[in-house]
C-alpha cells in the first residue's frame, strides 16, 4: 500500500495530452483577438483617412451601398488578391531570399488586414443582412468578449501593453525628431 492518495481523474499525462490541442486553439484564438484589438482598428482608421481623399470618397460611397451578397463577395476579394503575392513571397523564400519573402508576407498581411478591416466597416450593415453571417458574427463577438476578458487578466497581456505603449512613445518621438531635422 502506498501513502500517496490516488490522483483525481483527468490529471494524468493522457488527459494533459488530450487537452493540448484545445490549449493550442485557445492560444491561437487569443493571438487572433490580440492582433484584432491592436491591429485591426488602427489599420482601419489609417485606411479611413486615405478613404477621405477626393477620388476614394466616391468608391467608399459605392461600397456602402452594395447589396448583401455583393458586399460579401467584395469582402472576400482582398484574400484572393493577396494570394499571388504570398505565393511569390514563398517562391522568394524557396530560392534563398528568406528576409525578402518574410518582409513581403508581413507587408501583405498588414495591407490585407487594413483593407479587410476597412471593407468590413463599410459593408457591415449589408453583411449582417445575411442570416448565416449575422449568426456567425454574433457568436464570434460573444466568444471574442470572453477571450478578451481572459486575455486582459493575464500578466503577459499587461506586460505586452506596457511594452506596446513604450514602443509607440519611442516611435512618435522618433517621428517628431525626423520632422524637426528637416
Amino acid at each position: 500500500m502506498s501513502d500517496t492518495p490516488p490522483r483525481p481523474p483527468g490529471t494524468g499525462w493522457t488527459a494533459r495530452l488530450l487537452r493540448a490541442p484545445g490549449r493550442a486553439l485557445a492560444l491561437l484564438l487569443a493571438l487572433l483577438v490580440a492582433f484584432e484589438e491592436w491591429g485591426w482598428e488602427p489599420l482601419a482608421r489609417w485606411l479611413a483617412r486615405i478613404g477621405r481623399w477626393p477620388g476614394l470618397r466616391w468608391v467608399e460611397r459605392r461600397i456602402r451601398h452594395l447589396p448583401p451578397w455583393g458586399a460579401l463577395a467584395l469582402f472576400a476579394l482582398p484574400s484572393l488578391a493577396l494570394l499571388p503575392v504570398k505565393l511569390l513571397a514563398l517562391a522568394a523564400m524557396a530560392h534563398g531570399h528568406m528576409l525578402l519573402g518574410l518582409a513581403v508576407v508581413l507587408a501583405a498581411k498588414v495591407v490585407g488586414t487594413a483593407v479587410v478591416a476597412r471593407l468590413y466597416m463599410l459593408t457591415q450593415p449589408a453583411l449582417l443582412q445575411i442570416a448565416a453571417f449575422a449568426w456567425l458574427h454574433a457568436h464570434w463577438m460573444r466568444a471574442k468578449t470572453r477571450l478578451l476578458a481572459l486575455l486582459h487578466a493575464t500578466r503577459a497581456w499587461r506586460v505586452a501593453r506596457v511594452l506596446r505603449r513604450q514602443a509607440v512613445r519611442r516611435l512618435r518621438r522618433w517621428v517628431r525628431q525626423m520632422r524637426t531635422a528637416r
